[in-house]
């Protein structure tokens, strides 16, 4: 087994062992990819304080998020057509996340679907929900999570149009490959994953096919998915949502102070703040640089969560110093997946609590839950160079 360091490493392996169209639309944004890029590089422009002659033992990464106990305040984001970057990707990457104590969220766009996942889990997970047009299907699906006991409901809120991402145009992206020429030729590059996908019978979108009404095939369900997400929803269309789901629920793609305002005022249990990984409005802030925004707004009122742009410990403890309740890795984990399986899933999250750890210790802090504004150092700047 190779010696994994970082999870770039485990990108590399996600890139050469996964067909092209899904490596691509695991590593991409939308349009110039510029908030895709600011992501990650923001996250290098905030600098840590170092503290020495501390008390350094009996280290603690043990926390919470919506009341759930987690080893780290690190989840697996849900992120769509896992399990065409491996057979089975949402079983394996939800036994590493239950193994280890930390949530995974399900997407309503997975391979495998919801009772796919329950029924090779035991401990719940989240169910990430978008929001369509077809009112049978989205209470069908919520009561599917609800049978299926997952902890809480993760609506995202930013897809009501879809961004284009050129690379899965130019790539013909679908579930399953379309076995044009030049994916043939890819595809045959690539043959443990051709072997493990022959070997199962998920891949298609499980949630959908076969549920959703006239959706029985690859075909039919793209014309049923271009007409479906909701373009009017709205505070109201939330609330109803909420009143049908009657668990725990968290808004996710709130990048702005003013909508965080409001999910705090409608009650959510948690925000994520987010723009889901650079993949739809090109040109936004990141997440980074927003948080701190946010947390002033409404930091005592309701759990703040960070997705987008986390690639290592190091960043998850920046978003925790800069007000961060807990965060969230998409990509982290998907190369993991893509590279080995679960035992990469595993690998990519050792990768962080190990430089969680380490960079914890070294900012002189001995629990996680007391990492603050006072161990990190931001620049200048932010906040004050756009108007």
């Amino acid at each position: 087994m190779p010696v994994i360091t970082s999870i770039d490493d485990l990108r590399r392996m996600h890139r050469a062992h996964t067909p092209r169209m899904f490596y691509d639309y695991a590593e991409s944004g939308s349009y110039t990819e510029q908030t895709f890029r600011e992501n990650t590089t923001d996250f290098a422009k905030v600098r840590l304080r170092q503290k020495v002659a501390v008390d350094m033992s009996n280290r603690s990464l043990a926390s919470d998020m919506v009341g759930l106990p987690v080893s780290m305040p690190v989840g697996l984001s849900p992120v769509g057509l896992t399990g065409m970057q491996r057979a089975d990707g949402e079983i394996k990457a939800a036994r590493a996340a239950e193994a280890f104590g930390v949530p995974f969220c399900l997407s309503t766009m997975s391979i495998c679907s919801i009772e796919d996942v329950a029924e090779h889990t035991a401990a719940p997970f989240m169910f990430q929900l978008y929001v369509m047009r077809d009112q049978d299907f989205l209470a069908a699906i919520i009561d599917r999570a609800k049978r299926a006991n997952c902890s809480a409901l993760v609506l995202t809120l930013d897809l009501q149009i879809l961004g284009q991402r050129h690379k899965d145009l130019k790539n013909g992206l679908s579930a399953p490959p379309k076995f044009t020429l030049p994916t043939l030729m890819n595809l045959a590059t690539k043959l443990r994953w051709g072997s493990e996908m022959a070997r199962t019978k998920r891949r298609f979108f499980g949630n959908i096919v076969g549920h959703a009404k006239g959706v029985t095939d690859a075909g039919n369900l793209a014309a049923w998915t271009a007409e479906q997400f909701d373009t009017q929803l709205d505070w109201a269309k939330i609330a109803a949502i909420r009143d049908m789901w009657g668990g725990k629920l968290i808004l996710k793609g709130i990048l702005d102070a003013d909508d965080a305002r409001k999910a705090a005022d409608f009650g959510a249990d948690a925000i994520i703040v987010s723009n889901h990984g650079g993949r739809q409005l090109d040109g936004a802030l990141s997440s980074i640089r927003m948080l701190p925004e946010i947390v002033a707004a409404v930091g005592d009122r309701v759990e703040i969560h960070l997705d987008s742009g986390i690639r290592s410990g190091q960043d998850v403890l920046k978003a925790l110093a800069l007000g961060a309740h807990a965060t969230w890795i998409g990509r982290a984990w998907l190369h993991g997946l893509g590279a080995m399986g679960q035992p990469g899933v595993t690998a990519a999250l050792e990768v962080i609590r190990k430089e969680l750890d380490v960079t914890m210790a070294l900012c002189g802090e001995r629990d996680i839950r007391n990492v603050g504004r006072h161990n990190a150092l931001v620049p200048a700047e932010w906040g004050h160079d756009y108007v």
